[in-house]
């Protein structure tokens, strides 16, 4: 039961970003290194499924936030296999609920899941109030349990933001709010997932930064950000980070390519 998964994060097509008056987010490269990425998979690698864990835009305003939205979901399908989607924080400041339920090819709820492969994605929506938290709703955790109760493949789920314990002292965006990148209601989210004793992995974005912690036998990965400048200030290099996981009936491998490379590997059972 092969399957090799590809994972992009954090593109945030629009306007290059200071943050503490440092050039952090490369962000007016994003199309070029999307479509770089994107001709790779689809001549070379050929993955099953490419996944995007949110923040497609640099948030600016309702016009061409949308525009770049489109933009960006155009140069991901270009990838040759399904595209799974995520709503990023960004995305959501000036776009509505429906304007990217529209852009993905769907109707309703920003969190889904589907089958691939053998496997059940399974996509949150998890929800940011700015400066304030981020959370994930009762009716959602509901959903997850009966999703979960229901599933017949092995779970991946999918999320922005992290449901994992990550120490962010060291990182650049969120070392002073870490409120803001981690989601409060976390410990209850992952006990969903680990009594269900279904979820094989969990991916998130948001952090601009590779980690893993492994929780109650559950690896929470975060993916770095396609355009986070790895350097500590302008000129800068973006990283041009994109994650392959393959799976299969022994293990989980996770790779992350670009200049900030990372290897995991999880082995199933004993």
């Amino acid at each position: 039961m092969g399957l090799t998964v590809a994972l992009m994060t954090d593109l945030h097509f629009g306007p290059k970003a200071l943050f503490a008056g440092k050039l952090r987010k490369m962000s007016h490269l994003a199309p070029a290194l999307t479509e770089g990425i994107v001709a790779e998979l689809r001549e070379r690698v050929r993955p099953d499924l490419l996944v995007n864990l949110g923040d497609d835009i640099e948030d600016e305003a309702p016009g061409p936030d949308l525009e770049r939205y489109l933009a960006c979901q155009e140069r991901l399908r270009a990838a040759g296999c399904p595209l799974l989607n995520v709503a990023g924080n960004h995305d959501t400041i000036n776009l509505t609920h429906d304007d990217l339920a529209r852009a993905w090819g769907r109707q309703g709820h920003l969190h889904y899941a589907l089958e691939v492969g053998g496997y059940r994605f399974v996509v949150l929506h998890t929800v940011e109030r700015k400066d304030v938290d981020v959370s994930i709703d009762d009716d959602q955790l509901s959903w997850l349990r009966a999703e979960l109760a229901a599933a017949r493949a092995p779970v991946v789920v999918l999320m922005h933001h992290s449901a994992s314990e990550q120490d962010l002292g060291d990182s650049y965006w969120f070392s002073a709010a870490p409120h803001l990148a981690l989601v409060k209601n976390r410990a209850e989210l992952r006990r969903v997932v680990r009594e269900s004793g279904k979820v094989v992995a969990v991916f998130n974005g948001h952090v601009h930064r590779n980690h893993v912690d492994v929780i109650g036998g559950v690896p929470y990965i975060t993916i770095q950000s396609l355009i986070e400048n790895v350097d500590d200030d302008a000129p800068g290099r973006a990283a041009g980070a994109y994650a392959l996981a393959t799976f299969d009936e022994r293990r989980l491998v996770v790779r992350v390519r670009g200049l900030d490379p990372a290897r995991y590997q999880f082995e199933w059972g004993g």
